[in-house]
């Protein structure tokens, strides 16, 4: 069966390959929603990613996925430049916070399958000359909560529970459970 990975981020496009996944990419344009509750957002944003392009692919398995990051109730979204970026991080610094990826997998204009999963990330105590350091390598710019934890800002992280590959991008082991069970075979053969 054909995937189609409807995203953009070279996260998710790193992780499917780094697993062998064969598969391709189309993106559609769309405007993400930023604002609502958490799981609401990050579900509709992915479902908006995902059917416009399966109904353009009759047959085909189209993967979306939204990840977003909270911390007291807000959605911490991209940092929109180095203030925006130093705030989030301030805000994150030494406390626990949540990352959340909801996947929508639609094949001929339909959700055939949807689901998330959270992990919880706690940032150690960051002092302001690292922040700024950080931001200076330009890691935070295109990611949801300000960081990537797969490059320099796994430096800021003091502990997770949950799925590493979810904070990257995909929950990697739930996505290949939900994609064997719909015909994507994730495991090489041989």
């Amino acid at each position: 069966m054909n995937l189609i990975l409807a995203s953009q981020s070279p996260r998710r496009k790193a992780l499917l390959e780094q697993f062998g996944i064969d598969f391709s990419v189309q993106v559609l344009s769309h405007t993400e929603k930023e604002e609502g509750e958490p799981n609401n957002v990050a579900s509709t944003n992915a479902t908006a990613k995902a059917v416009p392009v399966s109904l353009e692919n009759p047959d085909s398995l189209v993967l979306g996925a939204d990840t977003i990051v909270t911390l007291d109730g807000h959605i911490l979204g991209k940092p929109k430049n180095a203030t925006d970026a130093y705030a989030m991080l301030s805000f994150l610094s030494g406390r626990e916070h949540n990352v959340t990826t909801w996947v929508v997998l639609s094949r001929n204009g339909q959700v055939v399958r949807s689901f998330s999963e959270t992990t919880s990330v706690k940032f150690r105590d960051l002092d302001d000359e690292e922040i700024h350091a950080y931001i200076g390598t330009g890691e935070p710019y295109d990611k949801a909560g300000g960081y990537g934890i797969q490059g320099y800002g796994g430096l800021l992280v003091e502990s997770i529970r949950g799925c590493y590959y979810n904070v990257v991008g995909l929950p990697m082991p739930s996505l290949a459970l939900h994609l064997r069970s719909l015909g994507v075979e994730v495991f090489p053969s041989k």
